[in-house]
Formats: structure tokens, C-alpha cells, sequence
């Protein structure tokens, strides 16, 4: 074991399942009209009808409902002004920042099963440049898709070239405390990356604090079902949560997940993290926008 992976394991609360509760989580002190449970981070435009375009005006929004976190994809691809004046904002509420996706540039970075180096050479360029963003906006999880699925060349070459290119991934980040977490995607079939045990399988392989599970309960609903028991399976390896319902991937209650059962058996296993409320509105208009809040209250209120 390296100084810094050993160093890592000693300052960060990402080990064992600690990390699977959140590790990372800070307290709750945002003050809103609603109280939640778990700590679901919407995304920007999610309230822009009610909080008009402008992103601080949004964030305000967000935490005047109840919310206490954040997550933004395209956060990497904004402005550092735009990127400071959102972390100076939540700042001030204690709003936490969630995920934001690695940037990697292109389309040769989403071939990692390729192995190739130019491949490689772009993940790791953009895995350096999430460290600044992360750290400007106070942030430690980072979204990665190793990408498309590489049809000439056999599934176990495939697996080791993603997991030898996560393992120089997750050097990057051990020594600040940041986390990539991988996502399993249900989008297409030429992805490489499509179950959660496929998933949890490489982060024992890749064998990092800072290489963990995006459990997006959307994407895994449509591609495996037994949602509650895959959960259990590889909770050992979970940082991270994303919401969305299915079919259509709008709010909970609009479609076939039971996401109050969902969302206590995760509370139950004593998850502290963020839930990213990656999805859209089903209805439009300020007035859908209050019915997605009512529908995050109701889905909330299990017993404890």
C-alpha cells in the first residue's frame, strides 16, 4: 500500500461502511419549509419556473423548500466565476455539493474497455482537471462512465483494461480525499458498464477508497429489477444514490417504483449521503414544480 492510499484511509470516513452511510455527509443545517428524512439534491432548472433562470436565485429556492444538497453534471464545463459564485452560496446554508460528471473530452475518452492509451490519457486529463473543480466547489463525488462496450475484443480484456485505467483514475484522487463514483447506465446496449454487480465487481478489482457504486435506482430498475436486494448485495461498495421513476424517469410516485419502501430500506441500512434527484418534471409550470416537492414529502414518509 502506497503512503498516500495509506494516508487516505486513515483521514477519510470513506472506509468500510461508514463510506457506504455517506461518509462524507455534513450536517443538516439547512433551515426550509419542509423537513426531509434523507438529503435529496435537486438540479438546476429542476425550480427554474418557480426561482426564474437565475442559478443563485435557484439555489436560494432550493433551500427555502427543504433541500439540502446540490448535484450538477455539467458543473466541470462552467465558468470558474459561475463555479465560485454557486459554492459561495451554499456556503452559506451549509447546502452540500453532490456529483458532477467527469469531463473527458470528446468521444475517445467513453472507449476505457478499448485500452487504448489515447483513450486513457483523456480520462486521466480530465480526472486531474475534476481535482480543481471538486475542491473550488467544495465537492468529493465525481460521476465516471468508462463508455461504450469494445465488441472486438472479449469481455474479460475488456474488464481489465476499465479496471487498470480506474486504478490510475483513483491515484489521482486518493491523495485529496475525492471519489469517483461509476455509474451503471441502462441507455444502450453498447455500453459497457450496464449492472450493478458488473459494478461492484470492478470496485473490488480496482480496490480504492476513491472508486466506488452510483447506484441510480432509474437506470437499474430498467435493467435489473430487484432493486432492494441489489442494494443489499452491494451496498458494500454504494457512495452514491440517484433518483428517478420508471417508466418516463420523473419523480418518485409517477411511476412503478415503490420509493417510500426504497427510500426507508436505504435509511434503515443507515445511509447518510446524498440521493440526486436526476430525473425530470412530470407536470409543467410552477405548479408541477410544487407537485414534485409534495411528491418528494410523500415518498419521505416512512416510519423511522
Amino acid at each position: 500500500m502506497n503512503n498516500s492510499r495509506r494516508n487516505f484511509i486513515k483521514t477519510s470516513s470513506i472506509v468500510g461502511t461508514t463510506a457506504m452511510a455517506g461518509g462524507f455527509a455534513m450536517p443538516l443545517s439547512a433551515k426550509g419549509k419542509n423537513s426531509f428524512k434523507m438529503k435529496y439534491a435537486p438540479h438546476f432548472g429542476m425550480f427554474k419556473n418557480s426561482a426564474g433562470e437565475d442559478l443563485i436565485d435557484q439555489l436560494k429556492f432550493m433551500t427555502d423548500q427543504g433541500f439540502n444538497a446540490l448535484e450538477d453534471n455539467g458543473m466541470m464545463k462552467r465558468d470558474i466565476k459561475t463555479q465560485e459564485a454557486i459554492a459561495s452560496q451554499m456556503a452559506k446554508t451549509n447546502m452540500e455539493m453532490g456529483v458532477f460528471v467527469v469531463d473527458k473530452g470528446g468521444n475517445l475518452a467513453n472507449t476505457l474497455a478499448a485500452g487504448t492509451k489515447e483513450n486513457v490519457d483523456i480520462f486521466l486529463d480530465g480526472c486531474k482537471r475534476a481535482v480543481d473543480v471538486a475542491k473550488r466547489v467544495n465537492a468529493k463525488w465525481m460521476t465516471v462512465v468508462p463508455g461504450a462496450f469494445e465488441r472486438k475484443l472479449p469481455i474479460g480484456i475488456q474488464t481489465a483494461n476499465v479496471v487498470e485505467a480506474l486504478r490510475r483514475g483513483a491515484e489521482i484522487f486518493e491523495p485529496h480525499g475525492l471519489v469517483m463514483v461509476l455509474e451503471p447506465l441502462s441507455d444502450s446496449p453498447d455500453l459497457f458498464l450496464q449492472t450493478s454487480d458488473q459494478t461492484y465487481e470492478i470496485c473490488k478489482a480496482v480496490n480504492s477508497p476513491s472508486c466506488k457504486i452510483l447506484f441510480d435506482i432509474y437506470h437499474m430498475q430498467k435493467t435489473e429489477g430487484h432493486i432492494i436486494r441489489n442494494i443489499d448485495l452491494t451496498w458494500e461498495e454504494i457512495a452514491y444514490f440517484q433518483i428517478g421513476d420508471n417508466p418516463g424517469r420523473k419523480e418518485p410516485t409517477t411511476g412503478e417504483i415503490n420509493y417510500k419502501n426504497v427510500f426507508k430500506h436505504i435509511y434503515d441500512k443507515g445511509f447518510k449521503g446524498i440521493m440526486g434527484m436526476e430525473h425530470g418534471n412530470k407536470y409543467p409550470g410552477k405548479e408541477g414544480e410544487q407537485k414534485l416537492i409534495q411528491a418528494y414529502l410523500e415518498a419521505d414518509s416512512f416510519d423511522v
